[in-house]
């Protein structure tokens, strides 16, 4: 499956890009459907969430995310200021108007149905929208959110990925490492090379380098928004966001002369953008949102610290994190609900490590190493939101993160490229790991911490 990086890197909204920003894509395209096919045949339409969407689904706003992709809604360029009027315009008129114009019953509180109980079979995010007929038939189409706001439909999720992707011919395909590696070998070049003559398999080099830097400056403008607005986090867990008064902190301390000051930079660039994507704010899904801190945090590290950042720099280092990211993507899952938080902080950790290695100056093989150093220390690591929502562990543990990336990037560049764990073998441990996790700890806020703090 070709996947472009403008796939991995998706501008959208928070909370959640399998539980937010998938489920409006799949309502969008249903909505499309029944346009395609004559909507004034339709009278009511009613959804049920399965599994994780289920069992965390309003604490990570996916009823909020349908109702907005019914109306024919976009995560890329959706009103955010506008949501909450919309919604309640639907709740009280208990209808849906679609993007034509047409208007469809639909009444939230007992339309939407959260089934977190149980799971249909082909992934944990598994979404069932009917629409009724006046004579009772009902168009029935099933979805499925499979990480980082990637949807397939029931005949897609049997095949190796949409036809569309699966039939384009890119220059130098790879679904491993070292498949990866050896283009890389053979042409005497970096990983972000390779990805750039992909890339124009779809469009030029001048379109993907406009995308890239248009990614680099929303999650610029993410954290500028997440150090100026300050005040307490939606759901009832009552988190205040940290980054403002940190920010205003460490404005007032720029002279300084603390040696670890980058830390608390990087620490803010973090926590900014995953408050921000607890609020509901514009992020790039980076791969996914609960892990949508680690690589623009990492990102800023390198444009504030390292001596000779360019916008160059950006989209190498942006290509180069995207793909890595596609290893993961063929080999194991982007998904919490399939990984656990392996699979989305891990994954954006050894993403921002190889990325980082790769404009640091890094071989190929040097940032295959710290990609793999990256996901090796996070085998394991469990999804336990508390209350269902994206907050509680998963704003610190994207700045933790992050540290972690720069971390391993540097003993990377320490080392000729050798080492004993290749990042195959780390991305096949990290799927069979994931699959013997118990369910409670991939995104169903039923074990771990999500089980044992009380929520306020």
């Amino acid at each position: 499956m070709a996947v472009s990086a403008l796939e991995i890197f998706k501008i959208g909204i928070g909370p959640s890009s399998s539980h937010t920003v998938g489920p409006m894509v799949a309502a969008r395209r249903f909505a499309s459907l029944l346009m395609e096919i004559g909507d004034a045949s339709v009278t009511n339409i009613r959804v049920e969430l399965y599994g994780s969407l289920g069992a965390n689904g309003k604490g990570h706003g996916t009823d909020k995310a349908v109702i907005l992709g019914l109306m024919g809604m976009e995560p890329k360029t959706v009103d955010i200021e506008g949501i909450q009027e919309q919604l309640d315009r639907v709740a009280a008129a208990r209808e849906i108007v679609l993007a034509n114009g047409a208007r469809i019953g639909f009444d939230p509180a007992t339309d939407m149905q959260f089934i977190g109980q149980r799971s249909l079979p082909r992934h944990p995010n598994a979404m069932r929208l009917y629409a009724r007929r006046p004579d009772g038939a009902e168009i029935i189409r099933t979805y499925y959110s499979i990480g980082g706001g990637f949807v397939m439909d029931e005949d897609e999720i049997g095949r190796a990925g949409s036809e569309a992707s699966a039939a384009l011919s890119i220059p130098f395909p790879f679904a491993t490492a070292s498949e990866l590696l050896v283009h890389c070998r053979e042409l005497e070049t970096g990983i972000a090379t390779i990805m750039w003559a992909n890339e124009c398999s779809w469009r030029t080099r001048l379109e993907t380098r406009e995308e890239l830097l248009k990614i680099w400056t929303v999650m610029q403008q993410c954290v500028a928004r997440g150090c100026a607005t300050s005040g307490t986090l939606p759901g009832g867990l009552k988190v205040q966001r940290r980054a403002p008064r940190m920010f205003q902190a460490m404005q007032q301390q720029e002279a300084r002369s603390d040696h670890l000051v980058v830390v608390d930079w990087v620490n803010l660039f973090a926590l900014a953008v995953n408050e921000e994507n607890a609020a509901g704010g514009r992020v790039v899904t980076a791969p996914t949102n609960g892990a949508a801190g680690i690589v623009p945090a990492v990102l800023h590290y390198y444009w504030r610290f390292c001596p000779g950042a360019s916008e160059d720099g950006v989209c190498d280092f942006l290509l180069t994190a995207a793909a890595i990211a596609i290893l993961y993507k063929e080999k194991a899952s982007l998904s919490g609900a399939e990984m656990g938080c392996q699979g989305e902080v891990g994954v954006a950790c050894s993403m921002a490590a190889g990325a980082l290695a790769a404009v640091l100056g890094g071989t190929p093989e040097q940032v295959e190493n710290a990609a793999e150093i990256g996901m090796e220390h996070h085998l394991g690591l469990t999804c336990d939101p508390v209350g269902g929502l994206v907050q509680i562990p998963c704003i610190e543990r994207n700045a933790i993160a992050a540290m972690k990336a720069i971390n391993c990037a540097r003993m990377a560049l320490h080392g000729d490229g050798s080492h004993k764990v290749s990042l195959d073998a780390v991305i096949k441990t990290m799927r069979e790991t994931g699959e013997d996790m118990k369910r409670k700890y991939k995104e169903t806020s039923t074990g771990g911490l999500a089980l044992n703090v009380v929520e306020c």
